[in-house]
């Protein structure tokens, strides 16, 4: 099943910040799904303002909340620290925890495609990479960065936990962990990209139609969103 879902999602190559095209006028807008609650450590005198000292989730949480979800508990610390992150330098957006969760699980079962594992430091075990985007099957999307990321330098792939292509994540790639360095296969940086990906152009992920957008921007398939969106409603209900 899950091979199933990441062939479907690394489609996802055709996105709105490579296009400019919005989708909204075209589907349904459907009611978001519920943020999931977290509690956080405490910072330093309670603000934390870098992507690097964003305030981590409270352990005993974490392990809880792991454990009911069966998310990998690295990779819940840092869908929450993006989440975080992202609603701390874009108000407006609102997204959830449980939405970037729910990106994770279809695009690669949480960095956990074909038998992967994320290490401490939330780097994939091995090369997440989609498949082959030569327009069999797919778009059709000539290399763009001569195969740096994706090891093709004729036909880009989409990469890393979270599943980017290399033009996209040249546009959005973040730092997420304070490495000096933005790396699609660390659950951190990824995470906190695909964040601010879907927080892009002003939206507001509390509305129906701000959440319907960006994930359709992510992977621009009707049935994608509703798998994203009901897999988001049951982190909420597990948390």
């Amino acid at each position: 099943m899950v091979f199933s879902l990441f062939v479907v999602c690394a489609s996802a190559a055709i996105s709105l910040w490579i296009t400019g095209q919005s989708g909204a006028d075209v589907r349904a807008a459907l009611a978001p799904p519920p943020r999931a609650g977290v509690k956080l450590e405490p910072g330093p005198g309670g603000i934390a303002t870098a992507v690097n000292v964003t305030r981590s989730p409270d352990g005993q949480w974490l392990a809880q909340t792991a454990a009911r979800t069966r998310i990998p508990a690295r990779a819940l610390r840092a869908y929450v620290a993006a989440a975080t992150s992202a609603n701390e330098s874009t108000p407006q957006c609102g997204v959830g925890w449980n939405t970037l969760a729910a990106i994770g699980f279809v695009e690669s079962a949480h960095g956990s495609y074909g038998g992967g594992t994320l290490n401490t430091a939330g780097q994939a075990s091995g090369p997440i990479v989609g498949p082959s985007l030569n327009g069999n099957g797919f778009a059709a999307i000539a290399d763009t960065d001569g195969g740096a990321l994706d090891g093709d330098p004729t036909w880009d792939h989409a990469v890393g936990p979270m599943q980017f292509i290399p033009a996209t994540w040249r546009l959005v790639g973040r730092d997420g962990n304070g490495d000096g360095t933005a790396d699609p296969t660390n659950i951190d940086d990824a995470a906190l990209s695909a964040a601010t990906y879907l927080c892009g152009h002003g939206r507001d992920l509390t509305t129906p139609q701000g959440w319907t957008d960006a994930v359709y921007s992510y992977n621009q398939s009707d049935a994608y969103i509703r798998q994203v969106r009901d897999q988001a409603i049951a982190y909420a209900g597990q948390s």
